[in-house]
């Protein structure tokens, strides 16, 4: 027991400060794309043929859809004019489906948060029951991460319930199997009014790389309507953190 008191104090505070504080990212993290349309070539295609998801669009205005991104990058390798990367900026979460879109030239917003009514009685406590609609495990792994130490959800009023009668939302990954959309809307039904739903990782977004696929839904948008997108394939802890920050006001710019 001494052992484990003296580590303790040897290894201090252990909360990460965000959004007190930036939170480093390392310099390989795969964040917000962006997009030079001054280097392309008019006639070249050649992100837009690599993207396995249809991700890219290089007609007219160059964009990237974030959510159907895998963030794989394969896209920067097979530009060759420079005009796609990906920055180390985690803050990706949009309150529309259309603000996903990254826009050459223009400025990304991530989300607004609520307000008046919604912002009252969940600003200070959100209860959120998750959902796993067959995803493969690597959204959820990193939203649990968010319970631990280092991240301290629950510090924030936020945590997630056993019983969706006692949560203000319903949180979603994974590509809404059809073995697992019954359970979806049975969940969402069970969740008292008003009630909020949030989206996180490519494959609750859009369907991810299981798109279009006779088992699944293409994520949860056609069964149950979303008031937040979280993109990423699987979105990193922090991006998740701070689209929930940003929908109950804490982060604002």
């Amino acid at each position: 027991m001494l052992k484990a008191i003296l580590t303790r104090f040897r290894q201090g505070h252990r909360t990460m400060k965000y959004p007190d504080a930036p939170q480093p990212l390392p310099p390989r993290f795969r964040g917000l794309p962006l997009l030079d349309a001054s280097r392309c070539d008019d006639e070249c295609r050649a992100c837009a043929d690599a993207c396995p998801y249809g991700a890219i669009s290089a007609s007219g205005t160059l964009s990237l859809d974030m959510g159907k991104c895998l963030f794989c990058a394969d896209c920067v390798a097979a530009c060759p004019h420079n005009a796609i990367s990906f920055s180390t900026d985690a803050f990706l979460a949009s309150g529309s489906r259309a603000g996903l879109t990254v826009i050459a030239g223009e400025r990304y917003h991530p989300a607004k948060g609520l307000e008046g009514e919604l912002l009252r009685l969940f600003g200070r406590s959100l209860k959120l029951r998750e959902v796993s609609a067959g995803g493969c495990n690597a959204c959820e792994a990193d939203t649990n991460v968010l319970s631990t130490i280092g991240w301290d959800l629950g510090r924030f009023g936020i945590q997630f319930v056993a019983s969706p009668r006692h949560a203000d939302g319903l949180f979603v990954t994974g590509p809404v199997s059809e073995n697992m959309r019954l359970a979806l809307l049975d969940t969402y039904a069970a969740i008292p009014e008003p009630k909020l739903v949030i989206v996180a990782g490519a494959c609750a977004i859009n369907g991810g790389p299981f798109i279009d696929h006779a088992e699944v839904h293409n994520g949860a948008g056609d069964c149950v309507p979303v008031d937040l997108y979280i993109p990423g394939c699987p979105p990193s802890p922090l991006t998740i953190l701070d689209g929930l920050l940003r929908l109950i006001g804490r982060v604002t710019e």
